[in-house]
């Protein structure tokens, strides 16, 4: 294809891309930080408006790496591949956020747990509920997704936490879940379960150190009110 062939969108990708090197995203709009993203699992159209229609259907940049897979091939331009590039994306941010929490006193630092779980959780559709295990210096060893439930339930069974706190060598664990309605006031099976899954690692000398709620961009931690 001759030069004055080439279509106009590669000249103004490689303007953005260089706007980037040299100034990181300070300023951008939504809509140029995904154009720009895009690019790079689009190679051969024009990603601006595709970036558009997306901020269009799912509001924000969150709304749209929170958003399922299959809700992001509905929208024009967007393949498996791209889809599955967007995931990709919201899971390094998770696993960005999980090492920055490996270091930390995590009992001392309940910021840095709802900072990480903030962005595991948000989005979801479903409740799901996460075990962080922690060794004697409650440091994180691992994290581990234990059941994702139905829209306002999840299950968990003591023993199956029991067994992954021993694998894992655990001294302490905290248990966390989303509440995908908003509301961070726990509910009676949030407090039975607390109290079943407390009694259950003290039968293996571990400690149940605390139990966080997310929902509304804030969370509820056990400890913090003195419920655990």
């Amino acid at each position: 294809m001759s030069e004055d062939k080439k279509p106009g969108y590669l000249g103004h990708r490689q303007r953005i891309k260089e706007k980037y090197e040299k100034s990181g995203i300070d300023g951008w709009l939504d809509y140029e930080v995904l154009e720009l993203a895009l690019s790079y699992a689009i190679p051969r159209k024009d990603t601006k408006p595709i970036a558009r229609e997306l901020l269009s259907r799912f509001k924000t940049i969150n709304g749209v790496l929170d958003s399922d897979i299959k809700d992001l091939q509905a929208i024009k331009g967007i393949s498996r591949h791209t889809a599955l590039f967007v995931k990709l994306l919201k899971d390094m941010a998770i696993l960005y956020k999980e090492n920055e929490v490996h270091k930390k006193d995590l009992l001392s630092s309940p910021q840095a747990v709802y900072d990480y779980l903030k962005v595991s959780l948000r989005g979801a559709v479903d409740e799901e509920f996460k075990m962080l295990f922690l060794d004697s210096r409650n440091q994180l060893i691992a994290v581990e997704t234990l059941k994702i439930g139905t829209v306002n339930r999840s299950v968990v069974y003591p023993r199956k936490v029991v067994e992954r706190a021993l694998y894992n060598h655990a001294v302490g664990v905290i248990i966390a879940h989303n509440h995908p309605a908003g509301s961070l006031q726990p509910s009676q099976d949030d407090l039975k379960i607390t109290h079943v899954l407390k009694e259950a690692l003290k039968t293996v000398d571990i400690a149940l150190l605390d139990h966080i709620i997310i929902g509304n961009n804030d969370y509820y931690s056990f400890r913090n009110n003195g419920a655990i």
